[in-house]
């Protein structure tokens, strides 16, 4: 699962894209307007960013050219009518992981999200596992001893992030910010509701899921 940011002005493409991932249970966010979207990347962590290059306010090569000199290194798949090698050369040279021309097929720009994804050693499909539980990110089942545990996707999602991050604590800012969309009014006490669920149905005897007050959330491997 991972957080997608979807920067597209033809507004029904942008949504298309977005329903498409989100039913691969990524968190998606979509935004319209050039400089909205590097608004977004200046203030939030993304593991993906499908960016058109023709935008208003800001081209997609601008976004592209100024998140990269600033530093930043989320994978960036480039989606564009112009299917000319000049062009191609010059958005992958702006710091484009990859290129998709319009149109496309949503399978085909599936595809090439989640080889970008799996660039990331945090975010491999691979089962995880803390003790007796086990998460598969590709079935989307969580089991425990044995039995099959229904997680709703928030829980779902907080679990997988804290399971791929094993003895890190992270603050509330830190989950909110990368599990819920950036646009969204969840608050800490959100989250607080999310864990208190999550520890009653896969850790009610407090073996892996651990609040540390003051601080934030830790999932701990046994020894």
């Amino acid at each position: 699962m991972a957080k997608i940011l979807v920067v597209e002005d033809n507004v029904e493409l942008a949504e298309q894209v977005r329903t498409a991932l989100l039913f691969e249970h990524h968190t998606v966010e979509s935004v319209h307007d050039g400089r909205d979207a590097f608004g977004n990347l200046r203030a939030f962590q993304y593991d993906l960013v499908i960016l058109d290059w023709d935008l208003p306010g800001m081209s997609g090569l601008d976004i592209c050219k100024e998140y990269r000199g600033s530093g930043g290194v989320t994978p960036i798949l480039m989606l564009t009518g112009k299917g000319g090698i000049a062009e191609k050369e010059s958005g992958l040279d702006a710091g484009a992981d990859d290129y998709l021309t319009k149109p496309f097929h949503l399978k085909e720009l599936l595809a090439r999200t989640r080889a970008l994804l799996r660039r990331s050693p945090q975010l491999t499909d691979n089962v995880l596992k803390a003790g007796s539980l086990t998460l598969d990110p590709k079935k989307y089942r969580v089991v425990k001893e044995g039995q099959v545990i229904f997680l709703v996707p928030k829980e779902f999602a907080i679990l997988e992030f804290l399971m791929r991050h094993p003895n890190e604590v992270f603050a509330p800012e830190a989950l909110l910010n990368r599990i819920w969309p950036s646009d969204s009014e969840a608050t800490a006490e959100a989250l607080r509701t999310a864990m208190k669920r999550l520890r009653k149905k896969v850790d009610p005897e407090g073996q892996y899921l651990r609040t540390v007050h003051g601080v934030g959330y830790i999932l701990e491997l046994p020894p």
